[in-house]
């Protein structure tokens, strides 16, 4: 697994651009939103033994696995990720129990990446998810990681990710330059 500062780092090197990185403050949530709520209209059902059936959704258990993917790489910004996403979990299961919330969901979806697009616009650099999936799951802890920069905290990891987030940007400029 690639550490917090390899993530964070890669992440960064398609991020330096301060309007792309305000946009993603905006889209990111909306993408997140919209997901959780497809994931509410998705029901598990569990029966233990002659236990009643318990039912959770995918909602739930993908939070589960995201935030114990998140401690895993670094405990303090899982923390703050944790206080992101149990109001996204709330809101997100009480407009899954409308109808039309799967509408809901793909509209806010949509507007969602129409902004992320736009805020690469800004970089001039492709997403990084396009290189890496698993990037998909570094923006939230990206833009947590901004919160926790901005209010004066992690200083240490600040300056560790940024020199080689320039490094990264560098080589692909290059290699831009060369193609």
């Amino acid at each position: 697994m690639k550490s917090a500062v390899e993530q964070l780092s890669t992440y960064k090197s398609v991020h330096l651009n301060p309007s792309n990185i305000k946009t993603h403050f905006f889209g990111v949530p909306l993408i997140i939103w919209s997901a959780f709520v497809g994931f509410n209209l998705i029901p598990i059902n569990v029966s233990f033994f002659d236990d009643p059936v318990i039912t959770v959704n995918i909602a739930t258990v993908f939070a589960i696995v995201v935030l114990v993917y998140y401690f895993m790489l670094h405990a303090k910004l899982a923390i703050g990720l944790t206080l992101f996403i149990i109001p996204v979990l709330y809101t997100s299961s009480v407009v899954a129990q409308y109808d039309g919330a799967g509408y809901i969901a793909i509209v806010t979806f949509i507007v969602g990446w129409i902004i992320q697009f736009i805020g690469h616009k800004y970089e001039k650099a492709k997403p990084a998810f396009v290189d890496d999936l698993n990037q998909l799951l570094i923006g939230p802890f990206f833009l947590m990681a901004e919160v926790y920069f901005k209010l004066g905290l992690e200083k240490d990891l600040l300056a560790e990710i940024t020199p080689i987030a320039r490094d990264k940007r560098r080589a692909i400029e290059a290699a831009k330059k060369v193609k």
